[in-house]
């Protein structure tokens, strides 16, 4: 008789990052991160404002060289590039004359002044793009006239386009109203899950993530845990963080973070109360 054994294999690390450091002066922004990202991950980043969030993501995307510490992406093949990068804010001219498929391809071709000639695959790599983010049918759509919901869908078109392993989004749910929001999330779930794609988004309000990220990195004063929301956002562990007495509050399935006004920085958490 044979016997079939089934190998449980573990995800390979898609980022690991060992004592990183970035400091402005004599003013460490982040100080001591350890963390490791599994590939295919869904992770949400929280903190409050200046915590180093933004910081964070810029030094992974390559826009800030950090000041100690080490960077890897273990998991990135040769066919892929490792980071794709939405910054926090897109200002677009309303009458600048570019279309969404125009900029869906500055993420092939946007480090070269022009642009560049129409080809086959280049065309098929912003289709494929656009529909990974359902956008297919404004491709010729005037970018300054989408909605902020479309527009940011665009923005990661364009850092798909380019076959990331790793794709950075600094706070994407930003003056969105509620349903846009809810799209952008569910895209990008879709996204990570049918491509295999490592995300890291950074957003005030966890709420709309929960259910579907897998786990969550809270930055605060240049620290950071990484962890499930059931391992991190707990008393204990975000009194240490914040170096302060904190209240955790989980009221009709939303979680709130409520800090003492008094202490020195704001309180921050999945929501600001």
């Amino acid at each position: 008789m044979k016997i079939e054994q089934t190998v449980q294999t573990t995800p390979q690390a898609a980022l690991e990052i060992t004592d990183l450091g970035v400091a402005y002066e004599s003013t460490w922004v982040l100080d001591h991160i350890d963390l490791t990202v599994k590939q295919g991950e869904f992770i949400g980043i929280i903190g409050p404002n200046g915590a180093g969030k933004s910081t964070l993501l810029k030094t992974l995307a390559g826009l800030i060289r950090p000041s100690r510490g080490e960077i890897r992406f273990p998991a990135a093949r040769g066919r892929r590039h490792p980071v794709g990068y939405v910054p926090q804010r897109f200002d677009l001219d309303p009458d600048l004359p570019l279309r969404a498929r125009d900029l869906v391809g500055l993420g092939l071709d946007g480090h070269r002044w022009g642009f560049a000639w129409p080809n086959a695959q280049r065309g098929r790599k912003i289709e494929q793009a656009l529909a990974q983010v359902d956008l297919t049918g404004f491709a010729d759509h005037p970018a300054g006239k989408l909605s902020g919901g479309q527009l940011q869908r665009v923005l990661i078109a364009q850092a798909l386009v380019s076959d990331p392993e790793l794709l950075l989004l600094d706070e994407p749910l930003s003056s969105l109203d509620l349903a846009s929001a809810q799209t952008v999330v569910d895209v990008v779930h879709r996204v990570s899950q049918n491509l295999g794609v490592t995300v890291l988004l950074v957003t005030h309000d966890m709420n709309p993530l929960l259910p579907v990220m897998d786990r969550l990195i809270y930055v605060v004063n240049g620290q950071a845990v990484i962890g499930t929301v059931d391992q991190v956002v707990q008393k204990d562990v975000l009194d240490k963080l914040y170096g302060y007495d904190v209240e955790v509050l989980r009221l009709h399935g939303r979680i709130l973070v409520v800090g003492d006004e008094t202490a020195s920085g704001d309180a921050a958490g999945f929501e600001h109360r």
